[in-house]
């Protein structure tokens, strides 16, 4: 089985997505990418997550940034979540789990007592070569989304500082 670590490059698994696509990181080759994993649609953390991952898209975009979230719900469940809150990037369905252990966010949970596998919100930053640089796990909502921009706008200026070296005479 394939694991993530920051340093290294992220496999180029595909998985349905909402728009009736298949969806590969090689999709976003040449930009960077922020993968968001959160437990369930139409949660109430989830819900606000995704919704702060909305309103600073546009600033993740001017960083060269691409967002996706990814859950174990379906596409139909995730077409739903992404028409209710008018998100405008695209929600992985990972039913079978294969990005969910790759980046090893399954966990064991307890809710009411009872324990049980599941999702453990996480968020990954990936450059523009496919490398994991960042990884945020456990995370808690508010303010989660801005931190991550942050360090998508430094990441992205970086990458372009080292270009502009690389190019020099």
């Amino acid at each position: 089985m394939i694991k993530v670590a920051v340093g290294s490059k992220t496999p180029n698994l595909a998985l349905p997505a909402t728009g009736d696509k298949k969806w590969k990181l090689a999709d976003v080759h040449g930009e960077q990418l922020v993968i968001y994993f959160y437990p369930r649609d139409m949660t109430s953390g989830c819900t606000l997550e995704s919704q702060q991952f909305r309103d600073l898209y546009g600033e993740f975009r001017k960083a060269h940034t691409h967002v996706v979230g990814v859950s174990r719900d379906s596409v139909a469940s995730h077409e739903k979540f992404k028409a209710k809150e008018g998100l405008p990037f695209d929600l992985l369905a990972d039913e079978n789990e294969t990005l969910c252990k790759a980046f090893e966010v399954i966990k064991k949970k307890t809710l009411y007592g009872r324990k049980f596998m599941g999702v453990e919100r996480s968020t990954f930053l990936i450059d523009a070569d496919g490398v994991l640089r960042q990884e945020w796990r456990n995370v808690k909502v508010p303010g989660h989304a801005a931190e991550v921009l942050g360090a998508a706008q430094a990441l992205a200026k970086e990458t372009r500082e080292l270009k502009i070296v690389d190019w020099a005479p």
